[in-house]
């Protein structure tokens, strides 16, 4: 049975791949790497947002741990951060699985 079970894993690979192009491509239009530098630069500013704000934590704690206020910030930084990364690994899956169209240019 492992040459059915492999088919039917093929089938199915080929049903996820068509469905979520069905859904996905029409959504969004063909994309260029010059379409998705706004998404990296986003990922990018968050990143740093979130690592900027650990390091001014750090600096004015002096060895102390921080307070609730500085914590809460420094959360819906990574929160932000986080969300934003998920976004593009899932914008990179879809191109790697094409589920979007994209051109070289």
């Amino acid at each position: 049975m492992p040459n059915a079970n492999s088919r039917l894993l093929l089938e199915i690979d080929a049903a996820i791949r068509e469905i979520n192009r069905r859904h996905i491509n029409p959504a969004i239009s063909e994309l260029t790497l010059s379409d998705l530098n706004p998404v990296i630069e986003m990922v990018a500013r968050a990143r740093a947002s979130y690592l900027k704000a650990l390091f001014e934590i750090a600096t004015k704690c002096d060895g102390e741990l921080p307070g609730k206020d500085a914590v809460a910030r420094l959360h819906a930084l990574r929160l932000r951060y986080e969300e934003l990364v998920k976004g593009m690994q899932a914008l990179e899956t879809a191109i790697e699985r094409e589920y979007l169209d994209v051109r070289q240019r």
